[in-house]
């Protein structure tokens, strides 16, 4: 899946504020079907959907930082989680430049821009031109890909 899988990566850390340089998260299907739910394994490692407004976190407003469910990557910051009125969880801007990284996803007859974990290769979403001010942009994540850590609790 990666390139160069024993080089080390850039990962924010929003307990420390800290950028450091890690590992890949690297494992098989098989691994991943025993972590995760099914649900989860088939949004986040199969580039899967959940229905609208079926996820957890789509009208979720608690603090805290939104993780990977697969590797527990920070993602987003609650603070920049906005509602959009599409049934997912929406934010205007990844916690941090390293941790989120997109691709060209040309499924189902269209062209949008898949959102991944950059640790891991979760996918999370789409990010879309739509959203708010600053920045404009719309990461429309799925629930099944994400978990919510409170901040106090990082």
């Amino acid at each position: 899946m990666f390139s160069s899988p024993n080089q080390k990566i850039p990962i924010y850390f929003a307990k420390t504020g800290e950028v450091k340089r890690v590992d890949r998260v690297e494992k098989s299907d098989e691994e991943w079907k025993k972590e995760l739910s099914p649900e989860s394994y088939q949004v986040a490692r199969k580039q899967g959907t959940e229905l609208a407004f079926t996820g957890k976190y789509h009208h979720c407003h608690e603090d805290g930082i939104y993780q990977c469910v697969c590797c527990h990557t920070d993602l987003f910051d609650s603070k920049t989680k906005f509602e959009s009125g599409t049934g997912w969880p929406s934010f205007w801007e990844p916690i941090a430049e390293e941790n989120v990284t997109t691709a060209v996803d040309k499924s189902h007859l269209m062209v949008r821009t898949e959102a991944l974990c950059a640790r891991c290769g979760a996918h999370l979403g789409h990010v879309f031109d739509d959203g708010p001010p600053p920045t404009g942009l719309r990461y429309c994540m799925n629930s099944a890909s994400l978990r919510l850590v409170k901040r106090d609790e990082l």
